[in-house]
């Protein structure tokens, strides 16, 4: 599918005056490969984002990365279930909030649905939301 964006203004029309900076604060970020405790997760906001938000909304780095630790994957792809290892780094670490950015189709709703269940599973009450990107690159919701 080919994206047409409408709204072309926010372009810089000369990229080589603009420098931006990474916001990532951990490694490993595909939740596959992420330790269950690590001292990055102790007091952290935790960002759990499907890997094609960061490729389709312009700003995620300062949106979304920025201020968070950050864990990736994708559930069509990576034929894992991702409930047991979220749940795991979620009940051993003091994890002060999540955030779950996904695309707006289908395949996305496994991953939310894993870190929804892992929360749950947890048995702690932390403040959590879900953001939805649309295929365009906009929030939908």
């Amino acid at each position: 599918m080919q994206i047409n964006q409408k709204n072309q203004e926010n372009q810089v029309q000369d990229s080589s005056c603009v420098k931006y900076s990474s916001r990532l604060q951990n490694w490993p970020v595909q939740i596959k490969l992420a330790p269950i405790k690590a001292p990055y997760f102790e007091g952290a906001k935790l960002l759990i984002a499907a890997d094609c938000t960061a490729y389709a909304y312009a700003s995620f780095h300062e949106e979304f990365i920025k201020g968070k630790i950050t864990l990736i994957g994708c559930p069509k792809l990576d034929d894992v279930q991702y409930s047991e290892k979220l749940t795991q780094i979620i009940t051993n670490n003091s994890i002060q909030s999540v955030t779950i950015v996904r695309m707006e189709v289908p395949c996305c709703g496994g991953l939310e649905l894993s870190a929804k269940n892992a929360l749950q599973a947890s048995g702690k009450f932390i403040p959590w939301q879900v953001v939805t990107i649309g295929i365009d690159g906009n929030i939908v919701e």
